[in-house]
């Protein structure tokens, strides 16, 4: 174990835990001598916030780690006067506490008895080694001490450090505990990693073997992860390696993706915080692709349709030449009867490169058409036949003049028609 000097721990401690913690540090509480020290219970801050941490980012949860049993957690924690929220973690171990508008994990170190790639039966244990060995990457697997004092079993900080992504012990083994790590490796390596391509050749190896675990994975999960490794770096070498790997046709993506056109917009696409499933599309040749994925990985409506929308439309719907470059999308979203088209148009434009249209596309206000049927009533149009007729040829002059004819300008052209 390596203690952090204290200005060292308490500056990690300062912007992180205390903003996560609320006011009253939780931490605080935790550690008063009341709680676990009394009892002779271990409490450390576990997994990924202490990675956050060691990289000076805020953990957007913390999770603790304690040789307290679930049982003896809820007694502590009642005799407290601390409110406990729901007990689906239980049986793994896990206890929920609520404190200052907070929810905190406090799980008991457990090993793993039954693995079957998706599911583990574990059992409890008071062994922080143990607990770590099971644990997916290196640098997920430390422990942080509420004193400073780092417990890093397999060199998680050293591999942090130099940004390496390795599994704990053999990667075929963590692999076959739960093949979703297949995909949580390459979303760590796409935020941790410098460079593309810097992997060790065993552990590619390793998945590849091991890709065909993935086919009995959940949708649901599968989509949590990929969206992830869609919009962090690396992306595209990232899914080229899915390929490679023979990882692609388990998780949903299409044999015969466009790897070409995935690398030209996953380039177009990268300070523009493009939604997942707008990357993710340019690997599609048709609709039957967008389909077949919704079919594996259970997508929301609204992605499926975004799918759907740019499939559609990235080729025909482009920049006019001219002066007026913004038009085509203008009047496609003034055609539009449907709800959020602007949001689709936005990503349109995203998968198309189009940082400067995008801005102006953002900013364009959609004009709301200035003449009613009330106003033809006025003029005598009395049929709501011809009502009906009359407006829809006014909306053409004015969508002719770029939404800038005014209501007398417009009305002038009813008398000339």
């Amino acid at each position: 174990a390596m203690r952090l000097q204290a200005p060292q721990f308490q500056a990690l401690f300062t912007p992180g835990l205390r903003s996560v913690a609320g006011e009253h540090c939780f931490l605080y509480f935790l550690s008063s001598p009341e709680l676990f020290e009394k009892k002779n219970y271990e409490l450390r801050i576990a997994g990924g916030a202490v990675r956050d941490l060691l990289s000076g980012v805020t953990p957007q949860d913390i999770d603790f780690a304690t040789t307290a049993t679930p049982a003896e957690m809820k007694e502590m924690f009642t005799a407290a006067g601390v409110r406990l929220i729901n007990n689906k973690g239980e049986k793994h171990g896990t206890i929920t506490a609520r404190l200052h508008e907070q929810n905190f994990e406090i799980t008991t170190l457990r090993i793993d008895v039954v693995t079957d790639g998706r599911h583990a039966e574990v059992e409890f244990t008071t062994d922080w080694h143990k607990d770590a060995e099971r644990r997916d990457l290196t640098v997920n697997s430390m422990f942080l001490g509420l004193d400073g004092t780092l417990y890093d079993f397999f060199n998680g900080y050293e591999d942090l450090k130099s940004k390496k992504i390795r599994f704990v012990g053999k990667a075929a083994e963590r692999i076959q505990e739960d093949y979703l790590r297949i995909l949580r490796y390459f979303r760590f390596y796409g935020r941790i990693a410098e460079k593309p391509g810097d992997h060790e050749p065993n552990t590619l190896q390793a998945i590849k073997e091991n890709a065909k675990g993935l086919a009995g994975i959940s949708g649901e999960r599968i989509w949590v992860e990929l969206k992830k490794i869609l919009l962090g770096n690396h992306v595209n070498h990232l899914v080229q390696l899915m390929y490679e790997l023979d990882i692609a046709q388990y998780i949903g993506l299409p044999l015969d993706g466009n790897l070409e056109e995935f690398a030209r917009v996953s380039k177009n696409i990268q300070n523009l915080s493009p939604k997942p499933m707008t990357v993710l599309t340019s690997l599609f040749k048709g609709k039957d692709d967008v389909t077949n994925l919704d079919l594996r990985l259970k997508i929301s409506k609204e992605e499926k349709n975004l799918g759907l929308f740019l499939v559609k439309h990235r080729q025909e719907l482009t920049r006019a030449p001219g002066p007026e470059p913004l038009r085509p999308y203008q009047d496609f979203l003034m055609d539009s009867r449907e709800a959020n088209t602007n949001s689709k148009i936005f990503e349109l434009l995203k998968y198309q490169g189009e940082e400067q249209l995008l801005k102006e596309m953002q900013e364009w206000t959609v004009p709301s058409f200035p003449v009613s049927g009330h106003d033809l009533r006025k003029m005598g149009v009395s049929s709501g036949k011809e009502i009906g007729t009359a407006l829809q040829q006014l909306r053409d002059e004015w969508k002719k003049s770029g939404y800038h004819m005014d209501k007398e300008e417009l009305l002038s052209c009813l008398k000339k028609l």
